[in-house]
């Protein structure tokens, strides 16, 4: 009872293991969802978008140039000994504490376009990023789909030598079988097949490890980690071997339009063109209206206060009749006193307003290298331009011409595994019945294994080159 008790405790814990193992094994990936992966996780793709966000930031705060500016400013502090009475303007020699006030505001009315020009430098930049995030996508993409048929390749080349070790070791069971029998009328026959059926054991073995590592390449450029059984989505033949209509010229012509790369080269160097007249702004005037408010505050401000008035005796007489008599006057009586925080505030209060016309004349010729360097930055723009006009009809070229000879490769292989199907089909049946030697058998064999083999990859090259050629059209699809 102990016993099983303790085999149902397992089953419970075994079986979910084995199916979470088994649905871990036999996960099944289309292209699509690999180039999803890819992208999302991809390093390069997410320092592009870095890269965009940057251009973006540097595209707004273009514009918000175009916005006056306004900066307020307070400066607290504590003088001692003989200092400047910043309310009276005059010498005093005492501890005081000080207060100043500032809040102003310019706008910039004319500065040679520059800010204009600016807007539009950053904007083009900002797009030229955009196409970079795109095609740094695109590159992955590609990456993806050639590792992708690479071990779809691989997987039906696995298939191929498998069959042809099984084809082997049936002939080699029935030799054996006839060896035993004593009806083996050439020896040497069984031992020539046994030598074929190590040969493939050997290119299954060989042919394993290769699929093994198509994965592995697959799913680093996925940036996830490795599992052996990982299964991919095939892709019909139908899609895999066709021929593109449009010719390397047109294909070229379709490019220069499509592709991101491309694009960037172009908006760079538009670009370029207006960080030229951008920098040539700076050559020119610039008119600018400012303004602001002002008040301060000093510990040292006083202000007089009428207490009383009294009779005061002016130290002056008169003479009258009865003699000399004083001359008295009515005095008002007053005291100093602090003014408050909140008065001076208030009653120090004032405004400026103009405009501003800087003109400049001599600043280190600053201004002028300024140009000649967006110039030469203009001019590198260009030949990056020019240089990936120039690769993009060379690639474009090259691409159509392996496309041309893969396909012309893969209608001959048709052909000629069909003739080799049948030539082996009829050496089975000469040998099986005897009249045909054990060498001729394996040369019939392996010239059918060899043009199968060499057809599973032309027919995987002919998809590889057509899908780059539909990448510089700019119509990728799977």
């Amino acid at each position: 009872m102990r016993y099983f008790k303790l085999l149902f405790f397992s089953l419970i814990i075994f079986i979910p293991a084995v199916a979470y193992c088994q649905t871990q094994a036999d996960t099944v990936y289309t292209l699509q969802q690999c180039i999803d992966i890819a992208v999302k996780n991809n390093l390069d793709v997410q320092k592009s978008e870095l890269q965009s966000q940057r251009d973006r930031i540097g595209y707004i705060q273009s514009k918000e140039n175009m916005l006056p500016t306004l900066n307020g400013q307070v400066d607290h502090g504590v003088n001692q000994g003989r200092n400047i009475n910043p309310f009276t303007n005059s010498y005093v020699d005492q501890s005081l504490t000080y207060g100043n006030y500032s809040l102003n505001a310019s706008l910039t009315l004319f500065s040679g376009l520059q800010n204009l020009n600016n807007i539009k430098q950053t904007s083009l930049a900002y797009q030229a990023g955009k196409m970079d995030l795109q095609q740094a996508r695109d590159k992955v993409t590609i990456n993806v789909i050639t590792a992708y048929l690479l071990v779809l390749d691989n997987t039906e080349l696995l298939a191929q030598v498998k069959n042809q070790l099984d084809v082997s070791k049936k002939q080699v069971e029935r030799l054996g079988i006839l060896e035993k029998q004593g009806a083996n009328k050439v020896p040497s026959d069984f031992y020539d097949l046994k030598g074929t059926y190590g040969d493939n054991q050997l290119n299954v073995v060989a042919a394993a490890a290769t699929l093994k590592n198509s994965k592995l390449s697959l799913l680093q450029i996925m940036n996830v980690p490795y599992r052996e059984g990982i299964v991919l989505e095939p892709i019909s033949a139908d899609q895999v071997a066709k021929q593109t209509a449009n010719s390397s010229a047109e294909i070229y012509q379709i490019a220069l339009e499509q592709l991101p790369y491309v694009k960037a080269a172009i908006l760079r160097r538009q670009s370029a063109e207006k960080g030229v007249k951008a920098a040539k702004g700076g050559l020119l005037p610039t008119i600018s209206l400012y303004g602001g408010l002002y008040t301060n505050y000093s510990s040292a401000a006083q202000r007089s206060v009428f207490t009383d008035s009294s009779t005061v005796n002016t130290g002056a007489f008169i003479n009258t009749p009865g003699g000399k008599q004083s001359v008295f006057t009515t005095q008002a009586n007053y005291i100093n006193q602090n003014i408050g925080y909140y008065d001076q505030f208030k009653n120090n209060y004032s405004t400026q307003f103009g405009i501003s016309l800087r003109i400049p004349i001599l600043n280190y010729f600053q201004n002028h290298n300024k140009v000649a360097l967006a110039k030469i930055n203009l001019q590198e723009n260009k030949y990056v331009e020019d240089n990936t006009k120039i690769q993009l009809k060379q690639d474009v070229e090259q691409a159509y011409l392996n496309m041309t000879s893969a396909y012309e490769k893969y209608e001959v292989l048709l052909e000629q595994v069909k003739s080799y199907t049948e030539s082996f089909r009829i050496a089975e049946i000469r040998f099986n019945a005897g009249v045909l030697t054990s060498v001729d058998f394996v040369v019939a064999k392996n010239n059918l294994d060899r043009t199968r083999i060499n057809l599973i990859n032309a027919k995987y090259d002919c998809f590889i080159y057509n899908k780059i050629l539909d990448y510089y059209q700019g119509k990728l699809s799977f």
